[in-house]
């Protein structure tokens, strides 16, 4: 009995929780242990974005076909551009010719204004000279106005003037010679005032000159103070060496 029991009591002690601890070592190394783990998450991934893909596939969205449609994009909108600034250039030289052409036509018509202006001119000449054939013309001894005016120019204070002077019959074997000057009676700044042109500074201008035989036709500019107001202007023929003028004529504004 006392065998049997000795015989527990080292069973309990072998196998109880008296028993000694037993150590378990694994025979595979830690690190392929960690490479083990790295297939594992590689696969894990792989397969995620695979899914991913896949699920991205199955709504209608392709990231390929999408980057080939952008780039489709591009290249359209690229070439539109040369396109647009190919016609900006075509229309930029179409302004340009437009302008000249503009110009041109503005040119022309202040061409056929001018010859209108002549022409009408010329016929105002050749009525005064059938008229100088009539008897009185012909009877006339003195040096005569024909057509004198004066009106505003373009710019503020300008005048224009032109006149027609014509020697009398028995004065066409020599030539005449003298000046004109034109007398221009004001109001400014509420004051009665008077000008004299030429102007002392100017006494040799060539365009108040005179030297005809038959007749000439006088034009010029003058100009005053922009806000004076011009009442009349009165020309003036000198003969040269004389003090008093042969003919006078006198235009209101």
């Amino acid at each position: 009995m006392r065998d049997l029991s000795g015989s527990f009591w080292r069973l309990r002690k072998r196998f109880g929780i008296a028993a000694p601890r037993v150590h378990v070592q694994s025979r595979l190394p830690w690190y392929w242990r960690w490479v083990g783990v790295a297939v594992v998450l590689a696969v894990s991934a792989a397969g995620a974005a695979w899914i991913y893909d896949a699920g991205r596939r199955f709504a209608g969205f392709d990231q390929s076909e999408v980057e080939s449609e952008l780039s489709t994009t591009k290249r359209d909108l690229a070439a539109a551009r040369v396109e647009l600034d190919r016609l900006r250039g075509i229309a930029g030289a179409a302004e340009s010719r437009l302008a000249i052409e503009r110009a041109a036509q503005q040119k022309l018509a202040q061409q056929i204004r001018t010859l209108e202006e002549d022409n009408a001119r010329s016929r105002e000449e050749l009525a005064t000279f059938e008229s100088m054939l009539s008897s009185e013309a012909r009877s006339g001894n003195t040096l005569s106005i024909y057509r004198f005016k004066v009106e505003p120019d373009v710019l503020p204070g300008e005048y224009r003037y032109h006149l027609l002077l014509i020697t009398p019959r028995a004065r066409r074997d020599r030539e005449f010679t003298g000046r004109l000057e034109l007398v221009v009676t004001l109001t400014e700044g509420g004051r009665n005032a008077m000008m004299s042109f030429p102007e002392p500074a100017d006494a040799g201008a060539s365009a108040f000159r005179l030297a005809f035989k038959y007749f000439r036709r006088v034009e010029g500019t003058f100009r005053v103070n922009p806000k004076a107001k011009v009442e009349n202007v009165q020309a003036r023929i000198y003969e040269t060496g004389s003090k008093e003028p042969r003919a006078t004529q006198t235009v209101s504004l």
